[in-house]
């Protein structure tokens, strides 16, 4: 067991990595399986992903930071951009993550936090991509164009409510930009959809 003397050396080296550490981060710093193996025992860190560990006192660390370090190629899309532009009032229990259909999935297979992947084409994913920040952290991010035709693509699989007000909260927002819309819209093959429903508030 780790006294406190060591236990705060360990804090102050995972606080460097903003409370979470691949496997190769901790030996750069001289922790080793064994060491991680006594960690886990004493219930100072948990395994996130094969290879990655995070500090369980983390002083309220966001949960995007962590997001950020696993998926650094991945795009906060559907429910939680939807909830980031205020088309909806459900904060998210997941984090809804668009990533290349091509990577492992066992990428995708972590238990803190948890996520939602959409899996696609590699030359859709950049479509529509932006900067955002949530919680004070810089975020990879659809912007509400991109979103809005993500929601009517996956519309059958929504909540009824949370589609309907993310219609009508992209309908009523200014910064919406239909002239990217209708160009996402073909990209992505949903234009019939945006014609008959978001065209008719137009």
């Amino acid at each position: 067991m780790y006294n406190q003397k060591n236990t705060e050396i360990l804090k102050k080296i995972f606080a460097e990595y903003d409370y979470i550490m691949s496997t190769a981060q901790l030996g750069s710093k001289n922790i080793y399986y064994r060491n991680i193996q006594q960690m886990l025992k004493d219930g100072l860190i948990e395994k996130v992903r094969r290879g990655y560990y995070r500090w369980l006192d983390d002083d309220g660390s966001s949960e995007v930071v962590i997001i950020n370090k696993l998926f650094p190629d991945a795009v906060l899309c559907m429910e939680t951009a939807l909830f980031h532009y205020g088309y909806s009032d459900r904060n998210p229990a997941e984090w809804h993550i668009a990533i290349d259909k091509n990577a492992s999935r066992q990428r995708a297979k972590i238990d803190y936090p948890f996520i939602k992947a959409y899996r696609m084409e590699s030359d859709l994913l950049a479509i529509g991509e932006t900067e955002g920040e949530i919680d004070c952290t810089p975020v990879r991010i659809y912007d509400r164009d991109r979103t809005m035709c993500d929601v009517l693509k996956n519309m059958n699989k929504m909540d009824r409510e949370i589609f309907n007000k993310a219609v009508q909260g992209y309908v009523g927002d200014s910064k919406k930009n239909i002239p990217n819309l209708m160009r996402y819209a073909k990209e992505l093959r949903v234009q019939k959809r945006v014609k008959d429903l978001i065209g008719v508030w137009l």
